[in-house]
């Protein structure tokens, strides 16, 4: 397996196999992270800004990342690795634990699939990528993201039945 780093920003999809791996995303949790994400994705639920609520009548230890937060993570993670050109087709995730403060949280990702396609529009990837901390499995995610065929490709301007998502 190699690791599709090489080309970071410029990627096609001729750089991606698959079996590759994406570089790994570490981030140390903090409450302003639980809380701005919470924030922007205006949830106000108390579960994520409310230490006593969410230990008290949740039942849990702490605030913990919200849907739309973990769903941020997993966006950046994958346009981190295809860079600008990167476009996200279709994201699913399943959350399977709660990330906290103070969790470091690791993303990782692997190339599952590859679609050359006969046009731009059928062309792109899957990709699985499992969020975790202290090696336990907090999230699975999977991906499909469109690569530019060429240089002068850009997966942003396809419309229409030139983008397949």
């Amino acid at each position: 397996m190699s690791t599709a780093t090489d080309s970071f920003g410029k990627l096609t999809l001729a750089d991606v196999h698959e079996g590759d791996t994406l570089p790994e995303l570490s981030y140390d949790v903090t409450a302003t992270t639980v809380v701005l994400g919470a924030l922007a994705s205006r949830d106000t639920r108390p579960m994520h800004h409310d230490h006593d609520f969410a230990v008290n009548r949740n039942g849990v230890r702490d605030i913990f990342l919200n849907t739309p937060n973990q769903a941020a993570w997993f966006e950046r993670f994958l346009t981190d690795w295809s860079g600008p050109k990167g476009r996200l087709g279709r994201m699913k995730f399943r959350m399977k634990g709660s990330v906290f403060p103070g969790d470091t949280m690791v993303l990782a990702g692997e190339v599952e699939k590859v679609e050359n396609g006969t046009t731009p529009a059928a062309a792109g990837q899957t990709v699985l990528v499992r969020l975790t901390v202290d090696g336990d499995l907090k999230t699975d995610c999977t991906a499909r993201i469109a690569l530019p065929t060429a240089d002068d490709d850009n997966p942003w301007t396809r419309r229409g039945d030139q983008w397949r998502p």
